[in-house]
């Protein structure tokens, strides 16, 4: 009878999907094929930075259509197009009130001075800047701009960088939770949290250095791009906040007054019958995104957590990304395949994850480079641990000046339960039959001696494969590597003078880069061979057609915005990344 109503409620879920999200998914196929609007011959465009960003757009058809102002390399693409479209004659910025990644950042700065140096003049408009992540990226942003706008009576509160790290130690020794984790190595401090209740030396070592790096990166950039001292800067920034009339009369910003003046003041130097047209319109117009034959580029975009396997579409109406071993594999492979591609850019914004996964996507960069092709990564806001692995063997690496990347180390453990759970009245009993290590990441128990050993050798094998593949890609002595490595973050900056990275720059730098190597020359068309995957196939993953009753009875309570739902997936998936039994190469969390 249980089975029965599952099965039914399933049914039930199905029918209720198709019925919704048929007609939602043809209005909006319909919509992202029709003619889009035209676009004014003279326009002034609007990007609006204040929504979440992610480096590169969703591959689900479902979420991606009319989202180009929230990637950045969406973003990047469309001003670069916009430089030498002569209905563009301007571009307004809309700031965020807190901090954009730094990376981020840098690469969209880059585009606004090439807009710039193309004729195009940018105005930038501010209501606030107030502490919340790295504030000094955004307040660097601003200063790219031909005018830096703030409205009058808002704050400029951009005095450093500061982050905040929570430490359970103590929390776990009040419940009985025992943490049990190996790190390589003292710079590897994802788990720290829990084995800590401060930071350890190295922790706090490695944090300042690379939270300098950034903020010095970011200051640098501003003082430049207005000819300032920096020092000077850094010292009136410091002695902040200040309401936008004093920042204005210590020319830390240019004008104040409210966005439609800003708008305005924009139209007025675009000239008469000047419109103003939203970024996503503009982007919209695809009639210059058309394929030229020829000879190309191949460009491979992967962003988030790496994971072993294929992407089964769980939730195809959500924006989330996640790297999939085989789905990126497959892609460098058939560039590699393909006699028109020329080169690869693989362009990675990724905290690691799976070492095996890892592993997998760098085979496949070294077959693509046997076949002749360059393999050039573009590194975004993050290419760290697992997403350090997958780059060490590129032909070049190009990276931002903030990107965080490194973190060459490997950490696994698990948390062991027993004692908590008994407070509870919660008994965990483990039995089983084989070898000692079969039990080693039960939950009811500490590792045994035994264990702890095995476990431990296991971790130093992982972290020896690392380094070698570092010491190979990167044409340094293993020992060298042993020394920069040991778990630590640096910025893009810090690992161009170790040799982590070959160059500082941006996105098109990398492309340049990879023209450079395979010997092409003039206006290359780039082929963007990213896994995705259809809009049908979308749907068809939406219904669970080929899902048992029970995983479509969690995805309709999940389309239906089930919170208790969205969290058991979250844990999940979040488990799937930690869980002690394989080797993880995952990075702290990066900073906004």
């Amino acid at each position: 009878m249980k089975q029965f109503l599952i099965t039914m409620a399933g049914v039930f879920a199905g029918l209720m999907v198709f019925l919704v999200g048929v007609p939602i998914m043809l209005v909006v196929m319909a919509l992202s094929s029709a003619s889009p609007a035209a676009v004014p011959q003279k326009s002034v465009l609007e990007l609006d930075l204040r929504a979440p960003l992610t480096d590169q757009a969703p591959q689900n058809p479902l979420w991606n259509i009319g989202r180009n102002s929230t990637a950045v390399m969406s973003i990047i693409e469309t001003l670069r197009h916009a430089e030498t479209d002569d209905r563009v004659r301007g571009l307004l910025l809309r700031l965020p009130e807190g901090g954009l990644e730094p990376a981020m950042a840098d690469e969209i700065r880059l585009a606004v001075l090439r807009l710039r140096a193309a004729g195009k003049p940018v105005y930038a408009h501010s209501q606030g800047v107030y502490p919340g992540g790295v504030v000094t990226s955004t307040y660097m942003l601003g200063r790219a701009s031909d005018q830096f706008w703030m409205q009058p009576g808002s704050s400029l509160q951009v005095t450093g960088v500061a982050t905040e790290d929570l430490f359970l130690k103590r929390f776990f020794d009040k419940y009985g939770i025992a943490p049990q984790f190996e790190q390589r190595e003292e710079y590897k401090n994802a788990v720290n949290g829990y084995l800590n209740s401060d930071y350890t030396p190295a922790h706090k070592q490695a944090t300042l250095s690379w939270l300098g790096s950034v903020y010095q990166s970011n200051l640098a950039f501003a003082a430049a791009d207005r000819k300032a001292d920096p020092g000077a800067l850094r010292q009136a920034l410091e002695a902040g906040p200040y309401l936008a009339e004093d920042a204005q009369r210590l020319k830390l910003i240019d004008r104040v007054g409210q966005v439609r003046e800003a708008q305005q003041a924009l139209l007025e130097k675009a000239g008469d019958g000047a419109e103003t047209v939203s970024f996503d319109d503009y982007a919209n117009a695809r009639d210059w995104r058309e394929r030229r034959p020829g000879d190309s580029i191949a460009v491979i975009e992967a962003e988030g957590p790496i994971m072993t396997g294929r992407d089964q579409g769980t939730n195809p109406f959500t924006g989330g990304s996640t790297i999939y071993s085989d789905d990126l594999a497959e892609a460098i492979l058939r560039a590699g395949r393909a006699n028109s591609v020329k080169a690869i850019v693989l362009r990675i914004n990724s905290p690691g994850g799976s070492d095996t996964a890892s592993e997998q996507i760098l085979d496949a960069i070294r077959v693509a480079k046997a076949r002749g092709k360059p393999v050039v990564v573009s590194m975004g806001p993050y290419a760290a641990s697992g997403g350090y692995w997958i780059a060490s063997e590129a032909s070049a690496i190009v990276a931002q000046p903030t990107t965080l990347t490194g973190s060459i180390g490997v950490f696994g453990g698990k948390f062991a339960l027993g004692e908590a759970a008994a407070r509870f009245g919660v008994d965990l009993r483990q039995t089983g039959v084989g070898g000692d290590y079969a039990s080693a990441f039960n939950m009811g128990q500490t590792f045994t001696n035994a264990q702890r050993t095995a476990f431990a050798g296991w971790m130093d094998r992982i972290y020896a494969n690392f380094i070698a593949r570092v010491a190979a890609g990167r044409n340094l002595p293993v020992e060298r590597v042993r020394e920069i490595a040991k778990g630590r973050v640096w910025t893009g900056a810090q690992a161009r003078s170790l040799g982590l990275v070959d160059e500082v720059g941006g996105f098109y730098q990398a492309v340049e880069k990879a023209k450079a190597l395979a010997k092409l020359e003039g206006d290359v068309p780039l082929r963007r061979m990213t896994p995705t995957e259809g809009a049908f196939e979308a749907l068809q993953k939406a219904l669970g057609v080929s899902a048992t009753s029970a995983r479509t009875l969690v995805a309709a309570a999940w389309i239906f915005g089930d919170p208790r739902a969205e969290a058991v997936l979250d844990q999940l998936s979040e488990a799937k990344l930690r869980e002690g039994g394989g080797g993880t190469v995952l990075a702290p969390t990066p900073l906004r």
